[in-house]
């Protein structure tokens, strides 16, 4: 699953970032606000972690926005502004969840989590199929032929992003960016290993292969596509 975090506080945004992508999220990571609302209207998150006072545009205007396009998105506020006026506002202007800073991790994981169920109910798709493989977004378990496949939390994301990308072919680029937040070095084989850890526990011991290698391109998922 995608989150958006919106957050110009440097120590918090990479707390957070890093927490949320360790839990098996991808995470994009604006600073500003005019940065972050330019995400949130042109890509696909399931949920977006917004903070209120940001240095150009607050979380309010933010969330009106999006709302009044009729983006209905999961938001979860984040701030230091804890009066119950404040927690009204952004709940009367739309936010699914407030919570205050300082706060525990392991709270606003739990919050995320159930945010994230509860909108499974609505448009978010929490299961991706594609052939016998079965990855469950929300119990972070994936499957092939009805047999459990054990991922680590980087496995998992990169699975997540090829089987939404199906058929797609990916740049190394993108995959860097995504799953491990990064610039793409081409002296570095750290996706290629992560590849290849995948294909030996998804791909191996199972027909059709499923990620296929295209070469000079980089990677795809797909279960028509002969390697």
């Amino acid at each position: 699953m995608k989150i958006l975090i919106i957050e110009d506080e440097p120590k918090t945004s990479e707390y957070l970032r890093q927490g949320l992508t360790e839990a098996g999220f991808v995470v994009d990571l604006a600073r500003k606000g005019l940065d972050g609302h330019h995400l949130a209207n042109t890509e696909t998150y399931d949920l977006i972690v917004l903070d209120v006072m940001l240095p150009d545009i607050d979380g309010w205007r933010i969330l009106k926005s999006l709302r009044e396009a009729g983006n209905q998105v999961p938001v979860l506020f984040l701030t230091a502004r804890d009066s119950i006026v404040d927690r009204v506002k952004g709940l009367e202007l739309g936010a699914d969840d407030y919570l205050v800073k300082p706060f525990a991790f392991a709270e606003l994981l739990a919050r995320v989590r159930t945010l994230l169920r509860r909108g499974a109910a609505g448009a978010i798709d929490t299961r991706l199929t594609v052939a016998d493989l079965e990855l469950d977004l929300m119990r972070r378990r994936a499957m092939r032929s009805g047999q459990r496949i054990q991922l680590t939390a980087k496995e998992f994301a990169l699975l997540e992003l090829l089987m939404r990308h199906e058929s797609e072919v990916l740049p190394r680029s993108l995959i860097a960016s995504q799953v491990w937040d990064m610039n793409f070095d081409s002296d570095t084989n750290v996706i290629d290993v992560a590849i290849r850890r995948l294909r030996a526990k998804i791909d191996d011991s199972f027909e059709p292969k499923l990620i296929h290698t295209v070469r000079g391109m980089g990677y795809m998922l797909d279960a028509a596509t002969e390697a």
